[in-house]
């Protein structure tokens, strides 16, 4: 198992390289870029997302154009003219535009290799503490979510196994698919319009996991306050959550019901909980708890960008999607790395889980 993990903790390094390659190779030539916006904003206008510019060549920051003059030097961005080429450079050196694209790409992995993720562009604020102080919203959702749907899950899809092509089989399979097919961010409107001070109840707040009396409120206080606030974004996230998790809990456990082992444990007298609990749900719940870590990463980084902008929640994901905005690539690709880093680490430990719950599992033996 030692020889498995090292390779495939060697194999992370040039996956690793690979998405930041790609991803840097398509910010060359994204339109606008942090050079630009500086400039956009001096001159009083924003940054366009959509802008198209053309003409730059590859080794200038994203944005980089031959629209204008300044001083009668050719200018690389648009909106430059009339503005001192030096303090252009000088923006340049501040982003590290004043290097060749190889040249940053290679020092930005020197530098991430080491944990060294610098200062975002536009905050006075390491990326790092920028990470922490949103961590622990996308935390409580993630996590929360993951533990709500495995709760609702795995006991619905074990009935639904066992009362396979039943009235209630059937009724709770309309349910979970109308569910999931719910947009989870229209869901959240909904809640907000019913229970948020909408058209008609006013119960729950709307903004941040705590309210502003926090720090004086005891602990039982503490606790009730920082799951009120939480309330609605995890229902409106885990109402299409727990639909895929159901129906693979509910096929794992009818395949194993039709296996051999169950027929002869069953004519062996035994109970059916018996069977059901003692045979057949350490074999079937194989692929679902090992696919624990992989859910919670997923809901962790992906699932709550919408649930985060409704609810006026500060996470990850808002965090991120505001970064792409703003051209602030240094919080872009830093947050990049760590999240692939650590989807590749949770894919291993999913990998390892199965080993852990199932010993005759042997990844050794097998060729990567």
């Amino acid at each position: 198992m030692g020889a498995y993990i090292l390779r495939r903790l060697l194999l992370m390094i040039p996956t690793l390289i690979g998405i930041m390659a790609v991803n840097f190779f398509i910010i060359q030539f994204a339109p606008g870029g942090p050079v630009e916006r500086v400039i956009a904003q001096l001159q009083g206008n924003d940054v366009s997302a959509t802008a198209r510019i053309s003409g730059g060549s590859s080794d200038m920051a994203p944005g980089a154009d031959s629209v204008g003059t300044m001083d009668g030097v050719s200018s690389k961005y648009r909106g430059a003219q009339g503005l001192d080429p030096e303090f252009i450079k000088e923006l340049e050196a501040q982003f590290g535009f004043d290097k060749p694209p190889l040249e940053r790409f290679v020092g930005m992995m020197w530098d991430y290799a080491r944990f060294d993720f610098g200062e975002s562009y536009f905050r006075d604020i390491s990326i790092l503490e920028l990470i922490k102080e949103k961590m622990p919203v996308s935390i409580s959702l993630g996590l929360w979510m993951t533990l709500i749907s495995y709760a609702i899950s795995i006991p619905l899809g074990i009935r639904k196994a066992v009362s396979d092509g039943s009235t209630f089989d059937v009724w709770t399979s309309a349910v979970v698919v109308v569910a999931y097919a719910i947009p989870s961010f229209l869901f959240a409107v909904l809640l907000i319009v019913l229970f948020a001070g909408g058209s008609f109840l006013d119960l729950f707040p709307l903004r941040g996991l705590t309210s502003e009396n926090w720090e004086s409120l005891s602990w039982p206080m503490r606790i009730v306050d920082y799951f009120w606030h939480l309330a609605l974004p995890l229902t409106a996230m885990a109402l299409s959550a727990f639909a895929t998790t159901t129906l693979l809990t509910k096929n794992s456990f009818l395949d194993e019901i039709r296996k051999q082992y169950v027929v002869t444990a069953r004519a062996k007298g035994l109970s059916e909980r018996k069977v059901l609990y003692g045979h057949v749900f350490r074999n079937a719940m194989l692929i679902v708890v090992a696919g624990f870590p992989g859910a919670f990463i997923s809901a962790f980084f992906a699932g709550s960008l919408l649930i985060e902008t409704v609810f006026s929640l500060d996470g990850l994901g808002l965090l991120g999607f505001e970064s792409v905005i703003n051209r602030d690539y240094a919080v872009v690709f830093a947050t990049l790395y760590i999240f692939s880093l650590m989807g590749l680490l949770v894919t291993l430990l999913s990998d390892l889980t199965y080993t852990w719950i199932d010993p005759r599992i042997d990844f050794e033996s097998r060729e990567v």
